[in-house]
């Protein structure tokens, strides 16, 4: 049963439907759930929202004097995941892994979402009706890698070539939906959502002519706009294919709106855009700029993150971006640094549980010799270790070929 009482009166248990204020104005990232501690209902009350709605049957509910009390069949434990707890219940059956003892099962689990995602688009792309039977199996074991350990998936989905690009960045963002919503604090079937809205978010991209699709140049204004239709086109797949998610045919239909109301297809603006679809424009972008295509080369990792920072200015939700950098660290996985030492490494692995400042890195060449040297990998987290970061690094400047290979062979 919902009940609106005011939020002097919300008490730990409770579990909150809706808090009546702006989604923008509340200090947690989901519409409904269970209070876990005096924090967060200090949260509520610092962020000037009077009232709000409780379901009685999922949690704690006040009698008619204000008295709290314990409905029957209501788990009042506060142990119910709160909204920015990041790590549920469920997940803590999850046990934890290496990098390198999660490596050879993400190399198969991109593997073969690769293989199904080609399919799955080639079926769209040819007018049949397409079968995602397989993509719900395909989430599964992306979330569960992701849990285990987030950084060989991650880093594997981002080695992809110009002509699989359109495949492996439906994986790509499926996985960072994943981690995402992981840093988010959503539940299991919330997370699962988002990461199928990330796996099938461009699949309207189908229905645009290819020779747009893979022009290695800049669109003509008749060919963007062609190119602007990919996401009604997507919907449309998604709803013949039998798609009935809300999370999923949103994400599709909306992951190119932007804050301030500019974006496409119908310029929704603010609160218009809801959450997963706020996800789902970072997750996008982010990947599409650091990925090489046919007509550009990718930007650096960190150089991303810093352009990405100013267009929250308006065209990205600020806390959902803030969210999205400590679930990939400062200096992502791939970038290329540079240390007070003078030598210049790749992030190998994220470390986020420690410092989003101290990664492991694989350096291979000194700046000041100007020469390749032996291969070491550093942690910046440990105590013995002196060198830091200076900041991050141009590769194109340096001229480096196939860099990747120094985070490939860490993991041999």
């Amino acid at each position: 049963m919902l009940k609106k009482i005011s939020t002097t009166q919300l008490r730990p248990g409770m579990h909150v439907h809706e808090l009546c204020g702006s989604w923008m104005d509340t200090p947690f990232w989901q519409k409904s759930f269970t209070l876990s501690s005096d924090d967060d209902l200090k949260k509520i009350v610092e962020s000037g929202i009077k009232e709000a709605w409780i379901d009685t049957s999922k949690g704690r509910d006040i009698d008619e004097a204000g008295h709290l009390y314990k409905n029957k069949g209501a788990d009042a434990s506060p142990s119910a995941a709160a909204p920015q707890a990041a790590v549920s219940g469920d997940d803590q059956k999850i046990k934890p892994a290496t990098l390198q003892e999660e490596f050879g099962r993400a190399s198969r689990i991109v593997s073969r979402s690769r293989e199904a995602v080609f399919a799955m688009f080639n079926e769209a792309r040819m007018g049949k009706a397409v079968d995602v039977s397989e993509a719900k199996s395909l989430v599964e074991e992306i979330s569960l890698s992701i849990m285990r350990n987030p950084n060989a998936l991650i880093g594997l989905a981002r080695l992809k070539s110009t002509d699989d690009y359109t495949y492996m960045h439906s994986v790509a963002v499926c996985a960072l939906m994943v981690a995402l919503a992981k840093q988010l604090g959503l539940s299991k079937e919330q997370t699962r959502d988002a990461g199928m809205a990330g796996l099938m978010h461009d699949i309207g991209k189908m229905a645009v002519d290819q020779s747009i699709l893979n022009k290695p140049g800049r669109l003509t204004d008749e060919e963007f706009v062609a190119m602007k239709l990919h996401p009604q086109s997507g919907h449309q797949i998604l709803l013949q294919a039998g798609i009935t998610n809300e999370t999923v045919l949103e994400v599709c239909l909306h992951h190119h709106e932007k804050i301030d109301g500019t974006g496409y297809p119908h310029g929704l603006k603010g609160d218009q855009i809801s959450l997963y679809t706020r996800m789902g424009a970072i997750c996008d972008i982010y990947d599409a700029i650091t990925s090489d295509r046919a007509y550009k080369s990718g930007w650096c990792p960190a150089e991303s993150l810093r352009r990405m920072a100013e267009w929250c200015n308006g065209h990205l939700d600020e806390k959902v971006f803030q969210a999205f950098v400590k679930s990939i660290g400062i200096y992502p996985i791939g970038t290329l640094v540079r240390m007070t030492s003078g030598r210049l490494g790749i992030v190998v692995e994220q470390q986020a549980h420690k410092s989003l400042l101290t990664p492991k890195v694989r350096l291979f060449f000194s700046s000041k010799s100007m020469t390749y040297i032996q291969p070491e990998l550093i942690d910046l987290s440990h105590p013995s270790t002196q060198d830091k970061i200076a900041g991050h690094e141009n590769a194109s400047k340096w001229d480096f070929k196939d860099m990747n290979r120094y985070w490939l062979e860490q993991q041999e």
